[in-house]
Order: C-alpha cells, then structure tokens, then sequence
C-alpha cells in the first residue's frame, strides 16, 4: 500500500479509502468486520463514514456504519493511533428543527453523537457533507475551529461543495484565523468529470486541498457489469438509478467502457481496475473512496494499485472520457 499527505497537512493516508456507506445497506455487519480487516492487513488506515449512513434504509436510524467502524475498532484491536477515522455531518438525524444542517448547535451534537457511535475519543478528519445556505459560514467554521482546539475533531474537510463557497470558507478561516477545510470529497469518476474539473480541481490544487473522490466507479457502471444493448438486471442500481441509467443512454460511455476492457485484457486486469488507475494516475487525487460488499470485491479493487497507465493511455482515457 502507498500512502499521500492529505493535501497540505503532514497526514499520510493510504491511496486507497475505505467507503462504508454499503454497511447496513446493501452488506450485513459481519461483511464489514470482514472486508475492513482485509483492507487493513494490506497496510489500509483510512476509513471514511457518515452520520446519516445508512438513515434511508426503512427502518434505520442513521449511525449504523459509524458504529461498525467503532465495533470493528475494539474487535479487531486495530491500534486507534494507526487508523485515520473519517466522518461526516450535515443530513437530517432526528425529528427536531435543529436535527440536520451545519449550525453550531447540530455540529456540536452530532460530533459528541458520532463519537459515541464509534467508541472514540477524537475524530481525525471531520467533514461537512455538503453545504449548508442557512447557517453563516462563520458559525460553521467557528463551531469546527472549537473542536479542533479540544482535540475532538483533528482535520477539517468537506463534501458537495461549488468552488464559490469553498473559496468563501477558506477565505473566512484564513481572515478569522480558524481551522480550515483541508480535505474535499467530490463526485468524481470518468464518466462525471466537468462537476469537479470545471473549478474546483484548480482550487484544490492551488490551495493544498486532498482531494477524496466518492463514486470513483460510477455506482458501478465502470466495473463493466451492465452491457450495451441489454436491460440491466433487476436489483441492481442500473434498473432504479436514474444517474446510472443516464450513463447506460451514451454511446460514449459505453465505448469508454470497451477501451478500458481492452486495456484490461492485456494486463489480465479488470474494468473497475482500469477505471480506478485513471484516477490514481492524477497526482491531484489522494485517495478513492471504495466500496466493497465481500472480501472477494475488495480483493479486485485493491489490484487497481499494481496498474501503471503509460501516458498514451492517460491521454487517451482522457480523451474519450472529456466533458463538453
């Protein structure tokens, strides 16, 4: 396993991140203890979660992946000081007006609540999920500089967000002397690429940002399974997504598809693998957010880091992948 800084900071995590918003979803409990000791025996040490993972299962009432990762923690005897712990805040956790957002009111219960979760004394990169219009910027930053401070929270990151607001936050830290956003997770892949490349790549890499991709495989349409022509098969995400579907409609995206099989073949690799390698050839990325179900699936991820794209077939990905 690799590792990078994360962005600016002298933290080193590992190329690649442990997604587990599949835990309680779409994987039982024991395939997480399963696949998160797989990843750690191959020298992983960054997980990331959330607070709502996975609350839109009928039923569940959010925290339910945090508290695999802080179960997992204390099973495994993984050693706290060697795992960097990822989470998040913003989404709806309870019934009451003040039970979602970034207010300093909610980030100060959900971080104690997350900790909690995750049988935790400090988190080391705490995110913003996405941005929140109705809470000032100051009082969200103020409210993350107090954590940090009290040695709850390490890092600071966030996700979902324009350029323009993550200018005006890093603006803000740096007027008021705060802590400041040193992580961004965007949605990011070769099949969606004008959200991030568009501005905030330049921003990220102007100012020291990490950057976490999330849906480095396109909810699975880079992994190869869905083929053109066919109607995916039923309880998979291709017959419900509609960003899924909208992939499937593209030619384009199809042929990128073939390309990556092709490159695949002649190494004895995967389609996800090929995908994942594009973005790891990015020295702006620092580390795909994947997801896995099984062992047997984190096993196939984990063989994108063997793979090394020659510049021709960077440029040509890049090619047949480019935004209009």
């Amino acid at each position: 396993m690799e590792y990078r800084h994360l962005g600016r900071t002298g933290l080193k995590v590992s190329r690649l991140c442990m997604g587990t918003m599949n835990f309680g979803w779409t994987a039982p409990e024991e395939n997480a203890y399963a696949v998160f000791d797989a990843f750690a025996a191959a020298g992983g040490n960054f997980f990331d979660t959330a607070d709502v993972y996975s609350r839109w299962v009928e039923g569940n009432p959010g925290g339910v992946a945090e508290t695999f990762v802080g179960r997992w923690l204390k099973k495994s005897g993984a050693p706290r000081d060697k795992m960097v712990i990822a989470t998040k805040v913003r989404g709806r956790m309870g019934d009451g007006p003040n039970d979602e957002g970034l207010s300093r009111a909610h980030i100060l219960n959900a971080v104690e609540a997350s900790l909690r979760r995750m049988q935790i004394d400090y988190i080391d990169l705490y995110q913003t999920h996405s941005y929140d219009e109705h809470a000032p910027i100051e009082e969200t930053l103020r409210a993350l500089d107090d954590l940090v401070r009290q040695g709850k929270v390490r890092y600071v990151g966030c996700s979902n967000y324009p350029a323009w607001r993550l200018m005006e936050a890093l603006w803000v830290s740096d007027r008021l002397g705060l802590a400041r956003f040193d992580s961004l997770q965007p949605h990011y892949n070769l099949v969606h690429r004008a959200e991030f490349e568009l501005e905030l790549r330049d921003v990220c890499n102007t100012y020291g940002l990490g950057v976490i991709p999330y849906s480095p495989l396109a909810g699975g349409f880079l992994t190869g399974k869905y083929r053109r022509g066919h109607t995916p098969p039923a309880g998979t995400r291709g017959a419900t997504s509609r960003r899924i579907k909208d992939y499937l409609a593209r030619d384009r995206n199809h042929d990128l598809v073939d390309r990556l099989r092709a490159m695949g073949e002649a190494r004895g690799k995967s389609v996800a693998q090929m995908a994942l390698a594009w973005l790891l050839a990015d020295p702006v990325i620092t580390a795909p957010i994947v997801g896995a179900n099984t062992v047997a699936q984190w096993n196939e991820i984990a063989g994108a880091l063997e793979v090394s794209l020659s510049e021709d077939e960077k440029n040509e990905l890049d090619e047949l992948s480019k935004w209009e």
